[in-house]
């Protein structure tokens, strides 16, 4: 006789429930961890499912037919997730990010959006949503998108060279569909449009230059950011890690470039601009010169935990207390003591 094991929760990643405090203190809007870094910025994972198989985040060898998804019940509702961005927000997030594996997978994402668009900063203003995809169903989305509330998108294109990009994405799927996805987000409004692009070293820092060139004078905002280690699925070598210096050095054979100053405190990107006004590019050194210093990101998995940093390995379970007897005020205590 077999038996059939049905688990009640994904245990794949560590994480423990966070204390809820015995006095709750109304949320000020100005949180900060030990280090007097705000938290500004939320990441949230709306799927763990992606429909490439990029070898630097979800190689194919991994990520097989046989790998073992989240069910359904394991995410968060859209009405767990919005009900987590308020309390966030209570706390000082003014922009979230939505990201996945690729978001625009998740099934009626639009209905999400409207949601938060409709959440207040503490100062009164809109929130500030974006959201990172591979553009792969941008130009079906584009409109709805942004006639749910979606302000602007980040695409990630590791390269021009279609016969590259295919064998980066390891599902044969074509360049000039993801270009069709930039316009149409163009066309509908959803700027100002970044567009990333991993550079590995030996596989397509060749498309630097031909990037640069394709996005010159096109309004889209070009980063580079360096391969860099998402874990233990990824093979990541630092052979392979081409240093953001060296980026901007090539662009300089081509193009003189000029330093430009960070937008806001805790920016990842260093700017750059053409010094010709062709536009502006910018470098993601996560490997050479990290961030952490001003860092005011947090993270929310798909299943509902907590990450103050891209590379913790271990979580705090808020979709515990979601689905706990607990009010808005107490979980956000609770978010106010980790």
């Amino acid at each position: 006789m077999t038996v059939k094991i049905i688990p009640i929760a994904d245990i794949r990643y560590a994480s423990r429930v966070p204390h809820v405090p015995a006095q709750i203190q109304t949320p000020s809007g100005l949180l900060a961890d030990t280090l007097g870094r705000p938290l500004r910025d939320l990441r949230i994972s709306v799927t763990d499912r992606c429909n490439f198989r990029c070898s630097y985040c979800m190689p194919r060898e991994v990520f097989d037919k046989d790998y073992a998804f989240l069910p359904q019940t394991s995410l968060l509702s859209f009405e767990e997730i919005t009900r987590l961005a308020r309390i966030f927000v209570a706390h000082g997030v003014e922009k979230i990010r939505l990201t996945g594996g690729e978001p625009l997978l998740r099934k009626h994402i639009e209905v999400l959006i409207e949601m938060l668009a409709k959440i207040k900063t503490t100062s009164g203003q809109p929130l500030d949503i974006t959201l990172t995809t591979n553009a792969s169903l941008l130009a079906k989305k584009a409109q709805s998108l942004k006639d749910a509330g979606l302000q602007r998108v980040t695409v990630s294109l590791d390269g021009l060279d279609d016969a590259i990009f295919r064998r980066m994405n390891d599902v044969d799927f074509p360049v000039a569909e993801v270009l069709k996805g930039i316009e149409a987000a163009q066309r509908v409004g959803l700027a100002p449009l970044k567009v990333n692009m991993v550079v590995k070293r030996g596989t397509n820092d060749a498309e630097i230059l031909p990037m640069a060139r394709h996005f010159r004078h096109s309004g889209v905002v070009l980063r580079f950011i360096e391969y860099m280690d998402v874990g233990a699925t990824n093979g990541w070598r630092m052979d392979e890690v081409l240093p953001s210096a060296q980026v901007i050095e090539r662009l300089q054979t081509e193009f003189p470039m000029l330093a430009v100053n960070p937008n806001y405190a805790g920016e990842t990107a260093e700017r750059w601009r053409y010094a010709d006004g062709g536009g502006e590019v910018g470098v993601i050194s996560s490997v050479t010169h990290a961030f952490c210093g001003d860092c005011n990101r947090a993270r929310l998995s798909t299943e509902g935990k907590l990450f103050l940093c891209l590379f913790a390995s271990q979580g705090q379970d808020l979709r515990a207390l979601l689905r706990g007897d607990f009010s808005d005020e107490q979980i956000g205590g609770a978010v106010g003591h980790i």
